[in-house]
């Protein structure tokens, strides 16, 4: 068990064994179940750079989903190197959602996106600056704060949504090593919690 403290001093527990354990880092641990993980993140300080801009009526929770699957990367060509090297480019993700009742109830994947359903669908994009914070557990992606994306429209469950929270990230990160031609892909375990929330 880790504890992260945030600069005002508030304290979030994280079970950061059991998090490992769902992102397979080690083969002989039992994944915690996704309604687990969900609960505990309620836990967890929110970074102010990821966290809602002020709004005086407040915001409201629209659905909160655990996802499991890898974030894919491809080599490309490092520019300015003689001889030619290659390093590891940012794909896409591909996971399942699941939802409190440990059910998987859809998908997450390039644009980013999300979808339930042919009619419960949202895209996201970053702010500009982009908004995040690292990831209290090492070597994972980090946490981010995203918003619709212009020129689609979210429907069903999402069609209200302003804002899109990655938190408890575990993996993901492209490998360390570089790749050893142009072409080379990977696929790099990873989990998250995402939560969607509207202005109110």
């Amino acid at each position: 068990m880790k504890k992260i403290i945030n600069k005002k001093g508030g304290l979030a527990l994280i079970f950061l064994a059991l998090l490992s354990g769902a992102c397979n880092r080690d083969k002989d641990a039992t994944p915690p179940p996704p309604a687990f993980l969900i609960t505990q993140s309620e836990s967890l300080v929110i970074p102010a750079s990821i966290d809602f801009p002020a709004n005086p009526a407040g915001h409201t929770r629209v659905a909160t989903f655990y996802a499991e699957g890898v974030q894919k990367y491809v080599a490309k060509e490092k520019p300015g190197t003689n001889p030619v090297s290659y390093e590891w480019s940012f794909v896409a993700p591909q996971a399942d959602l699941y939802d409190i009742t440990n059910s998987k109830v859809g998908s997450h994947t390039a644009g980013p996106s999300w979808q339930l359903s042919s009619s419960d669908s949202i895209f996201a994009q970053a702010f500009t600056p982009a908004k995040t914070a690292p990831s209290p557990d090492p070597g994972s992606i980090p946490w981010l704060l995203l918003k619709p994306k212009e020129g689609k429209i979210a429907t069903g469950l999402f069609a209200n949504v302003d804002y899109i929270q990655r938190i408890a990230t575990i993996g993901g990160v492209a490998p360390a090593s570089a790749p050893a031609g142009p072409g080379e892909t990977k696929e790099v375990k990873y989990t998250a919690i995402y939560r969607f929330t509207k202005k109110n």
